[in-house]
């Protein structure tokens, strides 16, 4: 049977570490096992348990006092992660082998290597080898994304991580619970945004020509292709959550040996969606 993982992704402070606390307590709510690997060597603390931690392989602290490296702490988180891609039969024994295994895996936040190391590829394609159907999860938080010049940059985030690992992936907008009432009101034009709205609105703003021309083509890529789209993730709120957790689920093809739960055809306007009544109980 394949088993299934979840790359939790994003920048630093995005709440990787809340959402993988909230999905467990969710889905052991639904009376199924979830597990989570820290790969964050960097990592103080974290309020669930976990079933492997790479700081037990090496630490970004005991990197940056080694004299001979003289790395600083992005230096030395860098070198903890190749460290890593060089020792992956340490997560091999770590994991063991279940079947039907559902694994989280709370990542890093440096966006390095998301986008020009291959560090992350390579642990995709060793976890694909291990029989492991994998689905990135891009958080950001919702606090910056108010803006259309931070939301296209948190856009172009998501996009290279992507197009980097080459697996499917679910971008998320979390910490929504934090906004004002009339924040999240004003923040959900950018879950499924109008990039071409987005540039006009935002068109006096630019003064050189030039970035003019290329935030237009930044627009209308991701606007011509739909390659990037968000969902909220309130952990106060248990329906959105498993809304979230059904398109990672459907995503992978979790539970494809039962029902697998199909997408229904909506006869409204792509900017209409109703995530509810995609994914529902048949």
């Amino acid at each position: 049977m394949p088993r299934y993982a979840q790359l939790v992704m994003g920048p630093a402070g995005s709440g990787k570490s809340t959402y993988c606390s909230t999905m467990v307590q969710h889905v052991e709510s639904l009376n199924r096992t979830v597990q989570v690997v820290n790969l964050d060597p960097a990592a103080e603390h974290f309020d669930y348990p976990v079933m492997a931690d790479i700081r037990e392989l090496i630490q970004v602290d005991d990197v940056m006092e080694d004299a001979s490296l003289k790395f600083g702490p992005n230096g030395g988180l860098v070198f903890c992660m190749e460290y890593f891609a060089n020792n992956f039969d340490w997560l091999e024994e770590t994991l063991g082998h279940v079947e039907d295994d559902y694994i989280l895996f709370d990542c890093p936040g440096q966006i390095e290597l998301y986008t020009h190391l291959p560090v992350m590829k390579q642990l995709v394609e060793q976890l694909q080898q291990w029989e492991f159907r994998v689905c990135g999860v891009f958080l950001v938080d919702s606090q910056f994304m108010v803006e259309s010049f931070k939301f296209i940059s948190g856009v172009m985030a998501a996009l290279s991580a992507m197009v980097s690992l080459e697996i499917p992936q679910v971008n998320i907008m979390t910490k929504m619970d934090l906004l004002s009432p009339k924040a999240k009101k004003e923040i959900e034009k950018y879950l499924d945004p109008d990039m071409y709205s987005m540039m006009e609105d935002n068109s006096d703003t630019i003064r050189s020509r030039q970035f003019k021309k290329l935030t237009k083509a930044i627009c209308e890529l991701i606007d011509d292709y739909s390659m990037v789209r968000f969902l909220p993730f309130d952990r106060t709120d248990e329906e959105g959550i498993n809304i979230v957790l059904q398109h990672i689920d459907f995503s992978i093809q979790y539970g494809e040996d039962l029902e697998v739960k199909e997408p229904k055809e909506l006869e409204e306007e792509p900017s209409n969606l109703n995530y509810d009544e995609i994914f529902q109980d048949s």
